[in-house]
């Protein structure tokens, strides 16, 4: 499925400047977007379907892009905003609307792809990849949104998933290089847990679900970074 990309423009200018970065950027990555352009919020928040970036003019002739991005997220939690201003100072106001981040005019294209690529990566994480767990029953297709977290017990990668529990024989550092580009991070050296069904940390413990697992003094520093800049990038 392509990705839907909005652009919220009122300059005709500047929005065929962003049209024409993100062909480039689409024919230098190889991938296909498809891209919808509105000259006023009013045309905008009549459209029916859903984006999964919207490029938003934080200035707009018949309504405010922070209002604009208000009314958006009472319909939809998951799109990813990136205002687009002439003064850094309003953007900054767009943690109200959980904008995941700016860039200012005049954009060059290489600041454009700087947050537009750092969007999409977001996008994927939310998204998770599908992995395959192969046992002696055959093989069972997970993606890694379902994944809670995986259990490490010497050769034995036991999966906690929204689905129930699978085992397959493997080792830390093979389930560490299958889940790299992924959300997750070691608690300790037992538990590898997907940052994006952490809860709270209440003292030594990670709380994922109902369950409380152990976060090691040796694992503390690394899995607190983790998670912070997990929590900043808003990809929940």
């Amino acid at each position: 499925m392509n990705t839907r990309i909005a652009i919220v423009e009122d300059d005709h200018n500047a929005a065929e400047l962003l049209s024409g970065y993100l062909d480039r950027y689409a024919a230098e990555s190889n991938r296909k977007f498809d891209v919808d352009v509105f000259y006023n919020a009013g045309t905008f928040l009549t459209e029916r379907g859903s984006f999964d970036i919207v490029l938003m003019d934080i200035e707009l002739p018949d309504g405010n892009g922070l209002d604009v991005s208000r009314k958006l997220r009472e319909r939809d939690e998951n799109v990813l905003i990136i205002f687009v201003t002439n003064m850094a100072s309003l953007a900054i106001k767009g943690y109200e609307v959980r904008a995941f981040d700016f860039v200012v005019k005049p954009v060059s294209y290489n600041s454009f792809v700087l947050k537009f690529s750092g969007a999409l990566d977001a996008l994927r994480k939310k998204h998770g990849k599908d992995i395959w767990i192969s046992n002696k029953d055959g093989k069972i297709k997970l993606n890694t949104t379902e994944i809670k977290y995986v259990e490490i017990m010497s050769h034995i990668l036991i999966y906690h998933t929204v689905r129930g529990e699978y085992r397959e024989t493997g080792t830390l550092a093979e389930l560490q290089e299958l889940l790299a580009d992924e959300p997750f991070a070691l608690c300790n050296r037992c538990y590898f847990v997907n940052l994006a069904y952490v809860t709270a940390v209440k003292q030594q413990y990670a709380v994922v679900g109902d369950e409380s697992l152990q976060i090691s003094r040796a694992k503390r520093a690394l899995f607190m970074s983790a998670l912070n800049n997990h929590i900043a990038m808003g990809v929940d």
